[in-house]
């Protein structure tokens, strides 16, 4: 197994929650925020923005950095860009496979 496909796994489980997903979204279009911040753009507690950014910096895709007394946080697109390649990786690959026992594939399905 590969260094990237380590990296893999936390990087899905983290994306798997939906606050997690909304979360890395406010943040990249913020740039750069504290929890507080965070929490006041979401549905949801700073108690609980704080564990989702924890499971989210552990998968490598979210990174802080103390500003005074307030820690800043920023995603960290690498991690994501593995992942996506991976997934385009596998995605070709099963295409390959499907091709070869001559099963349509999802894009073929409805031209047949």
């Amino acid at each position: 197994m590969s260094h990237d496909q380590r990296e893999i796994g936390p990087v899905l489980v983290a994306l798997a929650d939906p606050t997690r997903r909304l979360l890395l979204d406010a943040l990249a279009e913020a740039g750069q925020a504290s929890a507080t911040t965070l929490a006041g753009r979401l549905p949801v507690s700073r108690q609980a923005v704080a564990k989702h950014l924890r499971v989210l910096c552990e998968a490598g895709l979210v990174a802080g950095g103390r500003a005074g007394r307030e820690v800043l946080y920023r995603v960290r697109p690498a991690p994501l860009d593995a992942s996506a390649r991976w997934l385009t990786e596998l995605s070709a690959a099963w295409r390959r496979r499907l091709a070869a026992l001559g099963t349509p594939t999802e894009g073929e399905v409805g031209s047949r």
